[in-house]
């Protein structure tokens, strides 16, 4: 029989009969604590709950109204011209901000981690400046940079390019934060290896890094995109929602619910979010594949 125990000095436990004590026999002193095992069942169920209120009943709650007006107003709403336009504008920035950073961010990551430079801690904070600093200051530091007063002569105000330097700066870290630790955990010595096998170095580096770096590149790729395609503080200033130019789906969500449209804006962000959820899904099982692809060649 398994016990509570709790110890004269205020430790608490399972008393499992089975496990050895301090003689080795088993039932003289097996102490389990309690959030091992048996405790299993209660982590899950909160854990499952504070995900059902934080995120599943959040989604459950935007496809209900998405679905309130019947297929015809979804079909009418996705289909719309501004919603097309918008759909093709924050697509297509967000794939080739995705892949730039991407390509940046692994350059980032390694000479973090593999580089010794003068005020490598500086960038590596400055790398999460991102993350703390309001989308809606993000926007306005972009106006005052590439506006039409730009202090360093480019004018990006209301064109492409200023959504795509703007969703690149808010995306960046995810990159670089998912490829650095893994990087650290890299082990030199298959490189060393390698290269007095007669390996270059790009050889090394696509034949022995980047299959380990794949799955976390994978990830930061995929997270960087689906934050790319749903931003709205950092572009509403600097896009200005020019139709057609620089007019992404979330500022077309914003449209639709200062217009009292509550259901178009559900349903726009609805395809936004299965779009997020599929890629992500696809990337993880890619990444997953490429992981077990490495195991098994070490």
């Amino acid at each position: 029989m398994t016990s509570f125990f709790v110890g004269s000095s205020g430790a608490s436990g399972v008393l499992d009969p089975d496990s050895p004590g301090p003689g080795g026999q088993p039932g003289q002193s097996g102490l389990r604590p309690f959030w091992r095992g048996g405790g299993t069942s209660l982590r899950v169920g909160v854990a499952t709950v504070w995900l059902s209120v934080i995120v599943l009943l959040p989604v459950a709650a935007i496809a209900w109204q998405a679905a309130g007006g019947g297929w015809h107003a979804f079909w009418h709403a996705v289909t719309s011209h501004a919603a097309v336009d918008s759909f093709r504008v924050t697509l297509t920035i967000s794939v080739g901000v995705t892949v730039v950073n991407t390509v940046f961010g692994l350059l980032i990551a390694w000479i973090l981690v593999r580089d010794d430079f003068i005020g490598r801690r500086l960038v590596d904070t400055v790398i999460d400046l991102p993350f703390a600093l309001p989308t809606i200051v993000a926007s306005l530091v972009m106006l005052v940079l590439y506006g039409n007063n730009s202090p360093v002569g480019l004018h990006l105000q209301h064109t492409a390019w200023g959504v795509a330097v703007a969703l690149a700066f808010v995306t960046l870290p995810f990159v670089v934060r998912a490829v650095q630790p893994v990087l650290l955990e890299i082990e030199r010595e298959t490189e060393e290896a390698a290269a007095s096998l007669g390996a270059s170095g790009p050889k090394i580096f696509t034949s022995v890094i980047l299959p380990s770096l794949l799955p976390a590149l994978l990830s930061g790729a995929g997270l960087a995109f689906s934050r790319a395609i749903g931003e709205f503080g950092s572009v509403v200033l600097i896009g200005g929602a020019v139709p057609g130019k620089t007019g992404v789906s979330s500022q077309w969500i914003r449209t639709l619910i200062e217009n009292d449209d509550r259901t178009g804006a559900a349903v726009i962000s609805i395809v936004l979010l299965a779009i997020s959820f599929v890629l992500l899904f696809i990337l993880r099982i890619v990444a997953a594949r490429a992981a077990r692809r490495e195991e098994r060649a070490s």
